[in-house]
């Protein structure tokens, strides 16, 4: 019988990943262990560290650390007052959209033919309004800096498709040449995982998903991940899955 993978936590009992780890085997690790947080931790932000903590199954977030904060520990002169920590999350609970299983409300269809979806052509300007619109509470200048680092691969596809290593891509709706809404994410074999997204007018949110997913379906993905569960991802037909269940399928969608 094989050792378990050694995992090592911080003094709060999150689990701290190394980038000399396998990050499949943390995964497993977590799972047979029945680790009860959503969030590990992690301090480098190499992209490709980055990268294969997305290959891997995890939507990774960021947090900025202020070195000033009540019961942090004495620093020298010389260290920064605040850095950037990465937060690899693996959901206790995952939303997943099996394209089969989309439901687009009646009010919804006749707003469908007034848009049209761009495939990652808006990439730094989806970021910068997710930004506006969300904060920079989990997408901090780190993490938004390993994206466009691991973005510069020599041959991104120019249309909606499965690839090998994780890509970050963006999604974009307009109507008359306006960009109206989008969502940026990480395409990781047959498997696409919805990061953040924004919306200037009512329904374009939700028409860019759905007409997203349609994309995504006949390009040949397996599923749409969504992360965290939502009413508004359930209300399109999303599933609530268990974390073994996501690995399991995620897994089986890579190529």
């Amino acid at each position: 019988m094989n050792e378990a993978y050694p995992l090592r936590y911080t003094q709060s009992g999150m689990i701290f990943i190394d980038p000399g780890d396998d990050c499949d085997k943390v995964v497993d690790a977590m799972l047979s262990s029945h680790y009860d947080e959503e969030f590990c931790f992690a301090s480098d932000w190499d992209p490709l560290f980055i990268a294969r903590l997305m290959k891997s199954g995890f939507l990774v977030m960021s947090v900025t650390f202020h070195n000033d904060e009540e019961d942090s520990e004495p620093v020298s002169e010389e260290e920064i007052n605040s850095v950037d920590l990465v937060l690899p999350k693996l959901h206790l609970v995952r939303s997943v959209l099996f394209f089969q299983d989309l439901h687009i409300k009646h009010s919804i269809r006749p707003y469908l033919s007034r848009y049209e979806l761009r495939f990652d052509t808006d990439f730094e300007t989806v970021v910068k309004k997710c930004l506006q619109t969300h904060g920079e509470d989990w997408l901090t200048p780190s993490l938004v800096e390993s994206l466009y680092s691991i973005r510069k691969q020599p041959a991104r596809p120019s249309a909606v498709s499965p690839v090998v290593y994780p890509l970050p891509v963006s999604f974009s709706l307009y109507r008359n040449g306006q960009l109206i809404a989008g969502e940026f994410g990480v395409i990781c074999g047959r498997v696409y995982t919805s990061y953040s997204g924004f919306k200037e007018e009512n329904n374009a949110g939700t028409v860019q998903m759905i007409l997203m997913v349609k994309a995504l379906e006949e390009a040949g993905f397996d599923f749409l991940d969504f992360g965290m569960p939502l009413n508004y991802k359930t209300d399109l037909g999303a599933r609530d899955i268990s974390p073994e269940q996501f690995v399991k399928i995620f897994r089986s969608a890579q190529i």
